[in-house]
């Protein structure tokens, strides 16, 4: 059987590395790894191809940056090109990024079975780019290999079989739980103790009055904690647009994107991280970091019921209230690690996909 993986962003990398590692244990299983190249810088991209041990992609769309549309577009005319050549028997897809959606309707047109890693998650807001990716490749998809139970209920009450829908566990739980081990040999200079952030999502970093006041906000928990904040390059090009002299604020170090290794070497020794991505919800909740989330919503909340996770949403004052707790008291909440967390989700989505080919 000739598997092909597609991926094109940071987060879909942690994501693929355990599939294709378990996957290597059968040789009736030949796999074809194609980068979309959404992700394009070497910190963005192939630092974590060298860290997670996945072999070099065989094919690179090399699309860039660009709309969603322009994305989503090229994508497409160039993976229904290598898909015909290739006539792969399964194509599988990670996460929600554009790659994701613009794979699952190439292979929905070219009658190519398509599996979604990471299905059923639901924040229930649609100006989320994202979740409109996520409803339209589960739509798509043959298989749903879901990280936690609510991505089985969402599934189900939107009317998808019960036979497709595979609970496995969290993919980059696997891959989490696999490089720890490598983390304390990571050389960084950070103070002792600090806050991490990152920021990502357009809702926090297009709009540049809400920005601004975000980076206000850190640079006020930066008089009391030192701030680390690993800044996409796109959000740092708008710092001149709003008018924020980085150097006025010596203790919030604005740095370069950095590996995943490095990342998670600052997530385990950080007192506290603020984001708004998904994936740094689910490993604070493993490795049990407190987490305020700048978003009005989850698609995993399980890292808020179960987790270390708190949402926040815009409101800055709640963001500076719940740092000051979580730094004079602690942990809010001591959290537990959802059900089927163990690192073991790649080996059950390798095993249900050989069981398809038998």
């Amino acid at each position: 059987m000739h598997i092909l993986h597609v991926v094109g962003a940071r987060p879909n990398f942690m994501k693929l590395a355990p599939v294709v590692h378990a996957l290597d244990g059968f040789q009736q299983i030949q796999q074809t790894i194609v980068h979309t190249g959404q992700h394009y810088d070497r910190n963005m991209s192939d630092v974590f191809f060298e860290q997670l041990g996945i072999p070099e992609p065989d094919v690179n769309l090399e699309v860039g940056s660009g709309s969603h549309a322009f994305q989503t577009a090229h994508i497409m005319l160039r993976l229904e090109e290598m898909l015909i050549k290739n006539s792969p028997d399964r194509v599988l897809v990670y996460g929600d990024v554009n790659s994701t959606v613009a794979t699952a309707m190439v292979c929905a047109k070219l009658l190519i079975p398509i599996d979604h890693v990471e299905a059923g998650l639901r924040s229930g807001d649609r100006t989320m780019p994202e979740e409109v990716n996520r409803i339209v490749t589960d739509r798509l998809a043959s298989l749903l290999f879901t990280p936690s139970e609510d991505g089985n209920e969402n599934l189900i009450a939107e009317g998808v079989k019960p036979e497709q829908i595979h609970l496995v566990g969290n993919v980059m739980i696997d891959t989490l739980v696999r490089m720890l081990s490598k983390v304390e040999g990571i050389q960084l200079s950070v103070p002792t103790e600090y806050v991490l952030v990152t920021l990502h999502r357009p809702s926090n970093t297009d709009d540049l009055e809400v920005l601004h006041e975000i980076l206000t906000t850190l640079s006020d928990i930066a008089s009391d904690i030192p701030v680390i904040f690993p800044i996409h390059p796109r959000t740092r090009s708008r710092l001149s647009s709003i008018n924020f002299d980085v150097t006025a604020h010596p203790k919030l170090n604005l740095w370069d994107p950095v590996g995943y290794l490095e990342f998670l070497y600052l997530q385990k020794h950080a007192k506290l991280v603020i984001t708004d991505s998904g994936g740094i919800q689910e490993e604070t909740t493993y490795m049990q970091i407190p987490c305020l989330t700048v978003r009005e919503n989850t698609e995993r909340p399980v890292t808020v019921t179960m987790g270390t996770n708190m949402l926040v949403g815009q409101n800055m004052a709640t963001l500076r209230s719940a740092t000051r707790e979580i730094l004079q008291n602690g942990r809010t909440k001591h959290g537990q690690i959802p059900p089927l967390w163990d690192g073991k989700a790649g080996e059950r989505i390798a095993s249900i996909l050989v069981q398809q080919g038998i």
